[in-house]
């Protein structure tokens, strides 16, 4: 399979620092939305994006933000930080909604299928399970993680959970109902980057310089291939399933044809090590989010030749200008407010 040409990417800037998570909405009546998470040592930024044009900076957390996430209707945001909370955010107003507190670091949060559980973990190696209609009310704990979670995900109806951990390998699935681990689909290395698909069939994983591909239901391996790099991130085109990407230390984003494992295109053009990828809902574009404080929009499908030859339309670079004036007014005025750099 020939390599497409690349597309000249949108660049989303204004994060002060590395992006380390991206998670898009499904479609809802108001189109998808992207929310990113970055870290920081005096401020950092939680951004939902519509139509690529800034709607909110959520500003609150005090230590780097590592996970985000936004409900199935676009309508709240949750976020993990550093700071040893967990954020609830009102996605029309950027409000805070509610704070989570924690004993340590947070790296991770899911909102439950059907919107009402917040699921967190992180340092302290336990899961826990928040009752957003009583966001008051202590939360359930369930078995420990053997390991420092990394990533969480919810399954079959909100009756399972899928965790990774930054110091084993590995990725174990929770009964919810029993609170037990049930199973662990096992990989060498520590996985960094754990997706379920849109359709519910297969689980993403990425652990070092390899991605691989589970069945969601019965959890054999499908796929394993090796990569040409250690990869810190992979997601699997959602509409027809027939490609992948995968982001990582050679700071470029790598297009796999899913049957065979074969490269079929490479996108140029992040200053640092990409931390994460994620596919839109509808498979048109996909996104990048790199060391180097920027989130790149990248398009799929055969229009890449003419763009690739002309570049970015000028409605898109209004866009984008548009876009970077907002995010730099943000950050000076977070600047001057709290001292930092």
């Amino acid at each position: 399979m020939d390599k497409k040409k690349v597309v000249a990417p949108l660049v989303c800037h204004g994060h002060s620092r590395p992006v380390v998570d991206l998670y898009y909405s499904p479609i809802t009546p108001d189109g998808f939305f992207l929310v990113s998470a970055s870290k920081g040592r005096f401020h950092t930024n939680v951004e939902k994006w519509r139509d690529w044009r800034l709607d909110w900076n959520l500003s609150g957390h005090k230590g780097a933000v590592w996970s985000c996430c936004l409900d199935k209707h676009a309508l709240r945001a949750a976020s993990a930080s550093a700071d040893f909370s967990a954020k609830l955010w009102d996605a029309l107003t950027g409000d805070v909604l509610h704070s989570f507190e924690h004993k340590h670091i947070v790296r991770a949060c899911a909102f439950s299928e059907d919107t009402h559980l917040l699921l967190t973990g992180g340092m302290e190696k336990v899961l826990r399970i928040f009752d957003l209609n009583r966001p008051d009310a202590p939360p359930r704990e369930i078995e420990k993680s053997p390991g420092s979670v990394r990533t969480l995900a919810w399954l079959h109806s909100d009756q399972t959970i899928l965790g990774s951990c930054t110091d084993m390998g590995g990725v174990r699935l929770w009964d919810v109902r029993t609170g037990t681990i049930v199973r662990t689909l096992e990989t060498k290395s520590s996985v960094t980057s754990a997706e379920v698909s849109q359709d519910g069939r297969y689980i993403t994983t990425a652990d070092g310089s390899t991605v691989k591909f589970w069945d969601a239901n019965h959890f054999g391996l499908v796929k394993s291939y090796d990569m040409p790099c250690i990869m810190e991130s992979a997601s699997l085109e959602p509409k027809f399933g027939n490609k992948f990407i995968a982001g990582g230390e050679d700071m470029w984003v790598h297009v796999f044809d899913f049957h065979t494992g074969a490269e079929i295109g490479c996108n140029k053009g992040h200053h640092g090590p990409v931390h994460c990828v994620r596919f839109s809902p509808g498979g048109e574009s996909y996104a990048s989010g790199s060391e180097d404080g920027t989130i790149r929009i990248w398009q799929t499908g055969p229009e890449q030749d003419s763009c690739a030859a002309n570049g970015p339309s000028q409605n898109i670079k209004d866009v984008v200008n548009e876009v970077t004036n907002q995010m730099r007014n943000v950050l000076i005025a977070e600047e001057e407010k709290t001292g930092t750099e």
